[in-house]
């Protein structure tokens, strides 16, 4: 696991420390994986039988229906949807014993799990799950990987959550502490400053602080929402 994951951990946490601009490394790295199967979907993996009968199953949320059409690589999601629309219909029909003992309790629980599932969030969740892991084990045994943890400019608040999590249950018992203080210090000293910049901000629409400087609060508003919900899903570059 560590020599898969490693590199890519290392080097968005590094970034991320060099340039506080770049925000939370883990919505880095979750970002990367998904432009990563986005690409795989688009391209190689769309021909893959294996992939195919996966993607005809779990079909895709909505989130990446919209990303896959904001790429303009009509052709590949087109024949996606064309095998993926054949396994819907049957879900639609229903059949069997059950539908004429409780019509319908079939086709709603077959179209319950369908709502729930994508391929590309399942594919994405468990790579996400190994690099986040990677890093509580990079903290644990890398003294340099713990300076790089101290420089970060915060983690947004669900990675903040899963790297607490995953630390818990990974580390052992006695070294825990250090590592939640460590982390928990960074993280309460940007909320701090977080919530003074989101203050002023507001304050700033109040006519008596018309003259003062706006300081480091006219971007508050969007680094708030990157730091309380992620900043993922981006839109591609053009």
């Amino acid at each position: 696991m560590e020599q898969i994951y490693t590199i890519p951990v290392n080097e968005k946490f590094e970034a991320s420390a060099e340039d506080h601009a770049l925000g939370c490394p883990f919505c880095a790295l979750y970002n990367m994986l998904e432009e990563d199967e986005l690409a795989l979907i688009l391209g190689a993996s769309m021909m893959e039988p294996d992939v195919r009968i996966k993607t005809n199953e779990l079909g895709f949320c909505k989130t990446h229906f919209d990303m896959m059409f904001e790429r303009k690589n009509r052709l590949p999601l087109a024949l996606m949807l064309e095998s993926h629309l054949a396994s819907v219909k049957k879900a639609v029909e229903g059949g069997g014993v059950s539908s004429l003992l409780n019509p319908g309790a079939d086709v709603i629980k077959s179209l319950g799990t369908l709502e729930g599932s994508c391929y590309v969030c399942g594919r994405i969740e468990r790579n996400f799950g190994m690099m986040v892991e990677t890093a509580v084990l990079l903290w644990e045994r890398d003294e340099e990987f713990r300076k790089k943890t101290a420089s970060q400019p915060f983690f947004c608040l669900p990675h903040y959550r899963l790297f607490l999590e995953t630390a818990k249950n990974r580390l052992q018992k006695k070294r825990f502490p250090d590592f939640y203080r460590a982390v928990s210090a960074l993280e309460l000293a940007y909320v701090d400053e977080l919530s003074g910049d989101v203050s002023w901000f507001c304050k700033k629409f109040d006519y008596r602080y018309d003259e003062e400087p706006w300081y480091n609060a006219k971007d508050s508003v969007p680094r708030a929402l990157a730091f309380l919900s992620g900043h993922i899903h981006l839109p591609p570059e053009k």
